[in-house]
């Protein structure tokens, strides 16, 4: 028997594990998945895994990289309640003066500040309010209740724009990133589990994200 122990951050969950590990299961029942959902920045090796998730740029350059989604954007949403309230955004600085449910990093403690870009300007605007979590599902949910402004992934909220239950702020300063990769040492190619595992998340996750 085999096992393909992974590391992935929550936000990749909905578009490469819920995707891939039925398929892959009723194909291969004899080879365990174990995934470790964790948002932490790590040594995948150190620890014992045999492959992670994460965005591209959070890779070390030494590793495989292997496309599970197509690109897309961080977008800052809120509910219409809460916009005609407190007034709409107009450049990233007025971030500062709303309230915003902010995230804090698991590997360093400290909040992460909403990154921003217009064409070649790039901004770090270090947002605060009154909820701090580390699950996106919390921020969005807290957002459409009208608690605040959310920095999320844009398919995590694909439903919710569309209803208009939240809506997109700042959205010409949306950051796009190159999507999630799976990604392992070279020598882990080896792995007959491994390979297998890879296989089927080529073929089965989400690229319509």
């Amino acid at each position: 028997m085999g096992r393909v122990r992974l590391s992935v951050p929550r936000a990749a969950v909905p578009y490469v594990i819920t995707p891939v590990v039925p398929t892959f299961r009723a194909r291969h029942p004899r080879i365990e998945v174990e995934a470790v959902i964790e948002d932490r920045l790590m040594d995948i090796v150190a620890e014992g895994y045999d492959a992670g998730v994460r965005l591209s740029e959070a890779i070390e350059c030494d590793m495989v990289q292997v496309r599970l989604t197509d690109a897309f954007r961080f977008v800052v949403v809120g509910a219409p309640g809460y916009l005609a309230r407190h007034g709409m955004p107009q450049r990233p600085e007025d971030l500062l003066r709303h309230e915003c449910i902010t995230f804090r990093m698991q590997s360093t403690g400290a909040l992460y500040a909403w990154e921003l870009e217009k064409g070649r300007r790039n901004w770090r605007v270090p947002v605060r309010g009154g909820v701090v979590t580390n699950d996106s599902q919390l921020s969005v949910a807290l957002a459409e209740q009208g608690l605040g402004l959310a920095y999320v992934l844009e398919p995590r909220v694909a439903e919710q724009l569309r209803t208009g239950r939240l809506q997109r702020v700042l959205e010409s300063y949306s950051p796009t990133v190159p999507g999630f990769f799976l990604y392992f040492p070279s020598r882990a190619q080896r792995s007959p589990s491994l390979r297998l595992f890879v296989e089927a998340a080529k073929e089965l996750a989400a690229h319509a994200v």
